[in-house]
């Protein structure tokens, strides 16, 4: 199983419409399943759930282009995770270190809301990317749906992971050794904005993350 969709894949026949108008709406934007970014041999993977209509879905790198690419960024850098200066385009020379960046959902839903199945239909492709990260040690799910998507690719149990910002979840050993799951609200604009989210509560959780994984 490769774990990257084809350009015009047809799994979720909603989000290929949706695709489809918005390259007649928008036609300078990526609008295809967005690749993930950063070295497969990375120890950290960051999995959000669905690119942005005018963020990674107009510039084809998750989380580029929105607020929450902004918050994410900045705290890779902070944390040694990420290198350069991020400019909300995917030519800006940003590189990722020992991290790479997924969604659960690689095509942008309509209202930024995917469904089951859609959800269900992606997940080969996350358990794909988990498969191939070689090294890997540590993930950060941003955000419930996140969580559940990268427990249901690893075969775990969710009522023994109940999703929780700041948690952290042992899930044993796995074909890639063993693998801690860390949990946190997404960082999107609206839960920033609300106070669900602050950048002290983002940056502790990638603290752990560093302390985790060295």
């Amino acid at each position: 199983m490769t774990s990257e969709p084809p350009r015009d894949c047809r799994a979720c026949p909603r989000l290929a419409d949706f695709r489809a108008s918005n390259r007649t709406a928008y036609p300078d934007f990526f609008n295809a399943p967005v690749p993930s970014f950063g070295p497969a041999d990375a120890s950290l993977l960051v999995v959000g759930l669905a690119p942005g209509l005018k963020g990674a879905n107009k510039t084809g790198r998750p989380f580029t282009g929105d607020y929450a690419g902004d918050l994410l960024y900045a705290t890779l850098s902070e944390f040694g995770f990420a290198r350069g200066s991020y400019r909300a385009d995917p030519a800006d020379g940003l590189t990722l270190v020992g991290c790479r960046i997924t969604n659960a959902v690689r095509c942008v839903p309509p209202q930024n809301k995917p469904v089951g199945s859609e959800i269900g239909n992606c997940r080969p492709f996350l358990s794909a990317t988990i498969a191939e990260t070689a090294g890997l040690r540590a993930i950060v799910a941003l955000g419930r749906i996140a969580h559940e998507s990268v427990l249901s690719a690893l075969g775990a149990r969710r009522a023994a992971h109940p999703f929780a910002h700041a948690a952290r979840h042992d899930l044993g050993r796995h074909d890639l050794g063993s693998l801690a799951l860390f949990d946190s609200y997404h960082c999107s604009r609206y839960n920033t904005n609300t106070g669900r989210l602050t950048p002290e509560m983002f940056k502790a959780v990638f603290a752990a993350v560093r302390d985790e994984i060295g």
